[in-house]
């Protein structure tokens, strides 16, 4: 029994070890390495200087538009996240309540734009669409959020999905009991849905921190005009790969994977208050 036991774990580790070394080697090692240049004055050409935290201190006292980067996500994270899930649930219960072959091709056709994800050719078409709103400061960003907010296919279904778990005898207790279609939605369907609400919120707030693709295409590069596009990731991309200062874009590389994991866990302490699941009392 105990050798049979060692011969499945060996033949268990025989099939991971692919992955093991993939992860090693694609993901905990430049994590480290870059870590490391996070400390250093590093340019790709020279050998790492070894600086501190002088990468860190400055980010936050010596660089204005590091600190405009991160007030233009922040404005992105806030507008796009609430305006795309609240897309995505509406479209859910629309579709919820469709019958028959129907439902099956619209839930196709509202989910294919975000087959398209955050491809350069969808980014080149909607700067083209907007293109009197991208030249505009004030306008700029909104032209970007629309984007991020007509992908709501990937939550949609998933919200789709949640719905149909909801037992119909909770609607129709309600219904008899005279309760409308507001109430049902508030007292019913919102709470039974917390779950899912909770995991396409976590989900899509990390998506929209990353967010490089659609501010990259309609901005031109250059996170205008007037840096009202300049996200956190495009000006990453720019200390990193433009100007060559590898330590740097470590740095705030750095920042932004410890404050994204802080918001994380700020959503899950916060969830016990609003996320029900069907096995609490």
């Amino acid at each position: 029994m105990v050798l049979a036991q060692r011969r499945s774990q060996s033949v268990a580790y025989l099939f991971l070890g692919p992955w093991l070394l993939g992860a090693i080697g694609l993901t905990v090692a430049p994590m480290v390495v870059s870590l490391y240049l996070s400390f250093t004055d590093y340019d790709l050409f020279n050998e790492p200087r070894w600086v501190g935290f002088g990468n860190y201190a400055k980010l936050f006292g010596d660089d204005p538009r590091y600190l405009h980067s991160v007030g233009v996500t922040l404005r992105y994270v806030a507008w796009s996240v609430p305006l795309k899930l609240v897309l995505a649930l509406a479209v859910a219960l629309l579709l919820n309540s469709l019958r028959g072959k129907g439902q099956a091709f619209f839930r196709s056709a509202f989910y294919a734009p975000s087959l398209l994800g955050a491809s350069v050719g969808l980014a080149l078409a909607w700067r083209a669409i907007f293109d009197t709103w991208v030249d505009t400061p004030d306008h700029a960003l909104i032209t970007i959020v629309l984007l991020s907010a007509w992908q709501f296919g990937a939550p949609m279904v998933i919200f789709l999905a949640g719905l149909q778990q909801i037992p119909r005898d909770l609607f129709d207790a309600a219904a008899v009991d005279g309760a409308g279609w507001w109430r049902r939605l508030w007292s019913i369907t919102l709470p039974m849905l917390s779950p899912v609400l909770f995991f396409n919120l976590v989900l899509e707030t990390i998506h929209a921190f990353q967010a490089f693709t659609q501010a990259f295409v309609v901005s031109g590069g250059r996170g205008g005009p007037a840096d009202s596009t300049l996200f956190y990731t495009l000006y990453l991309y720019e200390r990193g790969f433009t100007e060559f200062r590898m330590g740097y874009a470590s740095a705030m590389a750095w920042v932004l994977l410890v404050a994204v994991a802080v918001i994380t866990a700020v959503l899950f302490r916060t969830s016990r208050y609003w996320v029900f699941y069907g096995d609490e009392r």
